[in-house]
């Protein structure tokens, strides 16, 4: 059969295990990934990065949008930035956001299609 590994499990497809091995990211790119998706963890976080999915949105706008203050909007959009979710641009005072790129739309646009798969 197959070697023994931690916890007492036999190992039943050793090609398998070996091939998938081989393709495993090092630890350091699955820990950001991880990261990443804990981003995705804030229902108002989600909410902004649903806006501008739609549109490119001041701070203003967004405070309006989703009955928050300011203060709140930009501390999210911290994080967002942080994590290269978001990008902005400013026009005069005034700062627009928007999602980063076509990768950030496709990964909130894929996740929201798999949570209306099961409603």
């Amino acid at each position: 059969m197959g070697n023994a590994i931690g916890g007492g499990c036999t190992v039943i497809h050793q090609d398998v295990v070996d091939r998938v091995l081989g393709q495993l990211p090092k630890d350091e790119l699955l820990y950001d990934l991880a990261e990443l998706f804990k981003v995705f963890g804030d229902s108002t976080r989600v909410k902004i990065l649903y806006a501008l999915d739609k549109s490119e949105m001041c701070v203003c706008d967004l405070s309006a949008l989703l009955n928050l203050s300011k203060s709140a909007i930009s501390h999210q959009l911290r994080t967002l930035k942080q994590y290269r979710l978001v990008k902005y641009r400013r026009d005069g005072k005034v700062v627009y956001y928007s999602l980063d790129d076509g990768h950030i739309k496709n990964i909130f646009e894929t996740g929201f299609e798999h949570i209306l798969e099961r409603v």
